[in-house]
């Protein structure tokens, strides 16, 4: 006789197990809307800080359900570096990145350059460049800029753009591309 009750085997208990070696097929841009929708059972980041050193690679959402845990790191990895300062990314941020990095089909970790940004940091940024927003999204949480070594400036935005779920910034002298979850639309070269 067998006893099975030690033991209780769901499907999700099963993903969950095998989260960390499970692979997602990457999605093609045709059906890159589908991914940020909710098709396929788990989603990934990837990320690495030059600034404070920091390595954050996550399995934040499972069948449908964010995983709180993992969505917290992301929020703390994401923080002002400057200020030290956190704040809630929007999940549809972070999917778009996810999404995003799996059509480009690559194994390396984003350059995270810039994430959540306290209103002092925007304002010492903004009086150095006239490339940063008054009102940036940055400042809400909704916003990351972004680099890999592997793929150009361009690769990077056609992937973020065949979302179509946010905007999309280019910005090939700095070599990094934006994507944050507001209105869509495009900019830069």
């Amino acid at each position: 006789m067998t006893d099975h009750s030690s033991v209780s085997m769901t499907r999700r208990n099963l993903l969950r197990a095998f989260a960390a070696t499970t692979l997602v097929a990457a999605p093609t841009f045709s059906n890159a809307a589908g991914f940020l929708r909710g098709a396929g059972d788990i989603r990934r980041i990837r990320m690495y800080s030059g600034r404070t050193g920091e390595r954050l690679d996550t399995i934040y959402w499972i069948e449908g359900d964010y995983i709180k845990d993992a969505v917290k790191e992301v929020h703390k990895f994401m923080r002002d570096w400057r200020t030290d300062g956190v704040k809630q990314i929007d999940l549809r941020t972070i999917d778009i990145m996810a999404a995003s990095h799996n059509m480009m089909d690559i194994s390396e970790p984003y350059m995270l350059l810039s994430g959540y940004r306290s209103p002092q940091t925007n304002a010492m940024l903004r009086s150095r460049s006239r490339g940063v927003a008054k009102n940036s999204l940055h400042m809400k949480g909704q916003a990351a800029d972004l680099r890999l070594s592997s793929r150009s400036v361009n690769q990077m935005a056609k992937a973020a753009t065949a979302c179509r779920a946010g905007g999309v910034g280019r910005y090939s002298g700095s070599n990094f591309v934006h994507m944050d979850c507001g209105p869509v639309r495009t900019w830069g070269r």
